[in-house]
């Protein structure tokens, strides 16, 4: 046993609605909103000693439960289920990492649960286990947050021998135990005194946003933010953009590409990413955009860095061989990276990246990434909307992972009011300046949430 070991003590649970001020469009849904799952977790060392941590995740039903259900009831489904985790998060009495608690929990107990909430639901489609995984990340950032508070570390500080019980060998297969004997995460990551504090952000242009002034309508909304393409690279010195396409519908997809790709050139944007949605099922959609456009348009061609998760997120029933693919471009999984058994199956399968979600639990993408890193695969953490504190693990994964280009984010576009209480502390986080996130504000243990004065910010802002 290590000397900073530590058990679960206390777990609570509550949710914060948000709006969105523009809709956000994922494959062939639209949102409008979300409800963050926040979760406050307290641990105790070997000697007694005691820290609370703090997770949020927000409940992406569109994008980790594609379903016929409605998104509402599928958010239902999924607050339900976070109830149902913070009573088996309260029994898990081993002590240890953060790592080893919460891979325990993913491999012995996520399942388990996952069965007992469906089958409260027996007359509606199951919940599946990507969803499960969304719902059980804030508790697994709460954890890791609460650890590095006790012990006055930053999270991604500790994932070492110094701190670690285990090294990696003992969490993957034995087909891969011997690559990771006597290495721990902290070998996979920036060196640590490498680690920027601003990164390059990654713009998102969803399938509503608008290109042209033609486009705008009196149900736009009269705020302060942009509402055009054109508008948010100038206003945040934008060099990174990513085209959200439909996936089913190859003419739109490859005017969309070219449209945004001339407005980007136009406005000395230097990147480009192009993201299916999970909604192709035929390498040859892809394949023939690219190449039409190698053909048409080489400049936008040359511009993408890589392709984002075109094919279904189910891999296993899906098992899609897209070597073609990942010969033109960089190919990353994103949706059906569910854990490192699902990377090492899409590497076999053709793929060449991953963009790893601490929406997934932090343990999971760790876990990814550093399989991803022993196989030459490449590395991007991308944003699935990530308002008020839920963007902290997620710039941080990105800072210390060593990314293809930066990070995704994308709350200050969709529901920059969600996270007007967090801004006030950490302003650099909520409004990209000269193409990049800054979090030098961050404090030094845990996450470095400074929640406090978040929340008395929020207090006095509110009597003012």
């Amino acid at each position: 046993m290590n000397v900073n070991d530590v058990s679960i003590s206390q777990v609570k649970v509550k949710f914060f609605p948000y709006l969105n001020r523009v809709p956000l469009k994922f494959g062939h849904e639209v949102s409008n909103g979300g409800e963050l799952v926040c979760v406050r977790m307290q641990v105790t060392d070997t000697k007694g000693r005691s820290a609370w941590g703090y997770g949020e995740t927000p409940l992406g039903a569109a994008w980790s439960w594609p379903s016929v259900l409605s998104q509402s009831r599928r958010v239902e489904r999924m607050q339900a289920f976070c109830l149902l985790l913070q009573e088996e998060w309260g029994k898990v009495f081993l002590s240890g990492h953060p790592m080893e608690i919460g891979s325990l929990f993913l491999e012995t107990r996520l399942t388990d649960c996952l069965k007992k909430e469906n089958s409260a639901y027996p007359s509606e489609e199951p919940m599946p286990y990507l969803c499960a995984l969304v719902c059980c990340s804030a508790f697994d950032l709460a954890l890791y947050d609460a650890y590095g508070i006790l012990h006055g570390v930053k999270v991604f500080d500790c994932l070492n021998g110094r701190y670690m019980n285990r090294d990696l060998s003992t969490y993957y297969s034995p087909e891969y135990a011997g690559l990771f004997a006597g290495k721990y995460p902290e070998e996979y990551l920036v060196p640590r005194n490498a680690v920027p504090a601003r990164l390059a952000a990654c713009h998102l242009v969803g399938g509503k946003d608008h290109l042209y002034p033609s486009e705008l309508t009196e149900e736009d909304p009269k705020d302060e933010y942009p509402l055009l393409l054109q508008d948010w690279i100038h206003r945040d010195g934008l060099f990174n953009l990513k085209i959200k396409l439909t996936g089913n519908d190859a003419p739109w997809d490859y005017n969309r590409i070219v449209e945004v790709g001339r407005i980007a050139i136009a406005n000395a944007v230097q990147n480009l990413t192009v993201d299916f949605n999970c909604t192709v099922t035929d390498p040859a959609y892809v394949n023939e955009i690219l190449d039409k456009l190698k053909a048409q348009e080489p400049a936008i061609y040359e511009m993408i860095l890589y392709v984002e998760q075109p094919f279904p997120y189910d891999m296993e029933a899906n098992p899609i061989d897209v070597h073609a693919c990942s010969r033109r471009k960089l190919l990353l999984m994103d949706e059906s990276a569910h854990d490192w058994r699902f990377v090492a199956l899409g590497y076999k399968l053709g793929w060449t990246g991953v963009a790893l979600k601490t929406c997934k639990t932090l343990t999971g993408a760790l876990l990814s990434l550093c399989w991803a890193r022993e196989h030459g695969m490449a590395i991007m953490v991308q944003d699935l909307t990530n308002p008020r504190l839920a963007i902290i693990p997620h710039v941080l994964l990105a800072a210390n992972a060593g990314t293809i280009m930066g990070v995704e984010v994308n709350s200050m576009q969709f529901c920059p009011g969600a996270s007007a209480d967090a801004a006030r502390i950490h302003p650099g986080l909520y409004r990209r300046r000269e193409g990049c996130v800054s979090f030098y504000t961050l404090g030094d243990s845990g996450f470095g949430y400074r929640l406090e004065e978040i929340e008395r910010a929020a207090r006095e802002a509110y009597h003012a």
